[in-house]
């Protein structure tokens, strides 16, 4: 039986990623700054900005999955934010590739792109969304998350430990999809993730072969739905939020999702399948 760690494991994804884990007989560990609502496995509280106590958390693991992060723009100072999802990943990073790890897997975010939190418009340059499009955010939380992909490449470069960067979409844990009537047909609701979203069951898959999958040296792959959240087709989306966008990569028949999650399909072997249709009762 191998050991996982997971951190932030007391967060809003992270008892679907230790369940995923569990459900594949791995030993989990959920290192978090507060004890999770239930009990999945055994947690342990730690400072991720103190790197002695990181080095003692991931002692004796096989694998570090690494959630725990301020999880968006404006909660903090600016300043906070960046030090503290920028260091919690470096020591995670730095402790592991010491520690011999072969496997990371760490949590970016499509909040890198700079589109989600612009206070400028910042608008797509072309959809759907892959991994090479420009990333241009305005705020340290989107800053971050770039800092984090490329401290992965480091220590890949330094130790050659597999480092996954997942760029998630909007997480949507199960209870949540009781929200969706309030937005499925309001362009403007979602617009600035290109109404985008991510079961946080399909998330835990990808985060689990990500750790299986072997060779991947440090690579950064988006993690989307299929489909958009939104109950209007993707071309009538585009048409009424960005009119002037002219550069659409593939055809846009029905509700398809414009941030690409191909390349994860392609690298990971990875397919999600909850759609937010079968738990929403459309009128």
């Amino acid at each position: 039986m191998k050991k996982i760690v997971v951190t932030g494991g007391s967060g809003l994804l992270g008892p679907s990623v230790i369940q995923e884990f569990l459900d594949h007989e791995y030993e989990v560990l959920n290192v978090d700054r507060q004890y999770p609502e239930q009990e999945l496995c055994e947690t342990i509280l730690a400072d991720l900005s103190n790197l002695g106590e990181v080095y003692g958390v991931l002692e004796g693991a096989d694998a570090v999955v690494h959630l725990a992060a301020i999880p968006r723009p404006f909660i903090y100072t600016n300043e906070k934010t960046f030090s503290n999802n920028v260091m919690a990943t470096y020591n995670i990073l730095e402790a592991a590739g010491n520690l011999g790890m072969k496997k990371a897997v760490i949590t970016s975010s499509e909040s890198s792109y700079g589109i989600c939190f612009s206070k400028n418009g910042l608008e797509p340059q072309y959809v759907p969304i892959d991994e090479e499009h420009p990333r241009l955010p305005e705020d340290s939380y989107g800053l971050s998350k770039i800092v984090n992909e490329q401290t992965a490449e480091m220590i890949h470069n330094r130790t050659g430990m597999q480092v996954v960067s997942l760029r998630l979409g909007n997480v949507i844990a199960p209870h949540m999809y009781e929200n969706f009537p309030g937005f499925i047909h309001n362009p403007e609701e979602r617009k600035p993730i290109l109404w985008s979203y991510i079961d946080a069951r399909d998330a835990a898959a990808a985060y689990r072969l990500a750790v299986e999958k072997d060779g991947l040296g440090a690579v950064a792959l988006n993690l989307a739905a299929d489909h958009t959240s939104m109950d209007i087709k993707s071309r009538d989306l585009l048409e009424a939020c960005f009119p002037n966008l002219k550069d659409i990569r593939r055809p846009l028949e029905g509700f398809e999702t414009l941030l690409a999650n191909d390349k994860a399909k392609e690298v990971l072997g990875w397919q999600p399948v909850h759609n937010w249709r079968d738990y929403v009762k459309l009128s």
